[in-house]
């Protein structure tokens, strides 16, 4: 029983493999990928001909902060090697 049914799933997974490969070696899957090709820039063009504009409303909406100057210390060394000195 094990057998047969392991038999039938190798057939339908070569079965699915083979009508995959059979479409996309078909002539008519490959005139259209060959005509996509062609006419990429007209059909990108056709497809943003009717893209709406949206209204730029992104004035002054990051507002720069300087706090960091305020709360740091002007006396300390900022090093990044400094951290990786081994202290004893």
């Amino acid at each position: 029983m094990l057998k047969t049914i392991n038999f039938l799933l190798i057939v339908l997974i070569l079965i699915f493999f083979y009508t995959i490969f059979k479409y996309y070696t078909s002539n008519k899957n490959l005139k259209l990928i060959n005509f996509k090709r062609k006419n990429i820039n007209q059909i990108i063009d056709n497809k943003t001909l009717n893209l709406p504009t949206l209204k730029n409303d992104t004035n002054d909406v990051i507002e720069f902060n300087n706090s960091l100057s305020n709360k740091t210390d002007k006396n300390k060394s900022r090093s990044f090697w400094d951290l990786l000195k081994t202290t004893k």
